[in-house]
């Protein structure tokens, strides 16, 4: 909880003063387009690679395969189209890094690593319930 509150009050304090120092350097319109330009372009490829992570996620369930990447890849192109839409140049890098499959492959790694183990484990048995039923003459077909 009180990292949420910290980072609520870091990220404007370091965008506003990123607007000021980048402002100052290349004009008040350039800034402006700068954060429109930059939104638009983030938001169009987190589209494409949404659309992507979601044309493998399928593949993976035909291939009767967790999509665990894929699922994992997609809550963090969605995130970051959010934090590219939100004006501001550190939410854009950040959100420019989880859009490309490269690094987002270097931030979950871990995380990916951790689920697919756990799910490529297979057991040489088939777990299930079994009931000995008497043989009865009502039940013979």
């Amino acid at each position: 909880m009180n990292s949420v509150l910290i980072a609520l009050i870091l990220v404007p304090i370091i965008e506003i003063y990123l607007f000021i120092k980048i402002g100052g350097q290349i004009g008040a319109f350039n800034t402006i387009s700068l954060i429109f330009i930059t939104a638009i372009i983030g938001v169009i490829y987190a589209r494409y690679e949404g659309l992507n992570t979601l044309r493998s996620g399928f593949s993976q369930l035909i291939r009767n395969e967790a999509p665990v990447y894929e699922i994992i890849s997609g809550a963090a192109i969605a995130f970051a189209a959010l934090l590219l839409i939100v004006p501001g140049f550190a939410t854009d890098l950040f959100g420019f890094l989880l859009i490309f499959p490269l690094t987002r492959k270097l931030f979950f790694g871990k995380i990916i690593k951790k689920f697919k183990s756990e799910t490529k484990i297979k057991k040489p048995y088939i777990e299930g319930e079994f009931e000995d039923i008497e043989e009865d003459d009502e039940r013979k077909l």
